[in-house]
């Protein structure tokens, strides 16, 4: 067993402890983020840092990474106030990886790198054609990140498109049967498995398992 003391990860080498540090919480959430700007550029990304903040109203919190030049996402959220997440599935992942190569601003991430973009009618923002939950947002909240430069944009969801077999039926999305991959650090994809449902906890009364 190793215990490393806060002194020791500082002083880890930096690609080092850059893939223990964004390995250590597990599987997250992988996202294409698609977002437009004010000339009609789309713009797309994968992202690991979506999170659920609230069911009524429907919101969801991301953290994006300190502002580049090239970096158009925040910059495109900021101004059109629209943007989409995209889950990633099994047969595209590399594509959606392919994403988070520094192309110029400017540079349509959708057409380098393989996805079809999808619109409403109403929504300005791009969504990703190949993906069986897309989501449309507005940012409600933005909240820059003194600590490390990094930005947390809270959405409240406009609009849902999904596959039918995206729905089971009380509303729970299966993204164990449409693919949907999950990840860890910046480069490592997964195909998260369902262990089991479990009914809602109450105090004093055992959780009952189906498993053996």
């Amino acid at each position: 067993m190793k215990v490393i003391s806060s002194e020791q990860i500082a002083e880890m080498e930096k690609s080092y402890r850059t893939a223990m540090m964004n390995s250590i919480s597990g599987y997250k959430p992988i996202n294409l983020l698609g977002t437009i700007s004010d000339d009609g550029k789309p713009n797309l990304c994968v992202v690991s840092s979506v999170f659920h903040m609230g069911s009524n109203p429907p919101l969801l919190g991301m953290v994006i990474r300190p502002a580049r030049p090239h970096n158009d996402s925040l910059k495109n959220i900021r101004s059109v106030k629209q943007y989409t997440l995209n889950n990633v599935q099994e047969n595209f992942y590399v594509n959606a990886h392919q994403t988070s190569a520094s192309y110029p601003s400017g540079v349509s991430e959708f057409k380098e790198c393989g996805f079809n973009e999808y619109y409403l009618e109403d929504f300005k923002a791009p969504f990703v054609g190949e993906s069986s939950v897309k989501i449309g947002l507005i940012p409600e909240q933005i909240l820059d990140i003194d600590l490390n430069g990094t930005t947390i944009v809270i959405g409240k969801i406009q609009h849902l498109i999904l596959d039918d077999a995206a729905v089971l039926p009380d509303g729970t999305i299966d993204h164990v049967g449409v693919g949907t991959a999950a990840g860890t650090g910046l480069d490592s994809y997964f195909l998260p498995g369902l262990l089991e449902r479990l009914p809602y906890a109450k105090p004093g009364v055992p959780v009952k398992t189906g498993k053996v």
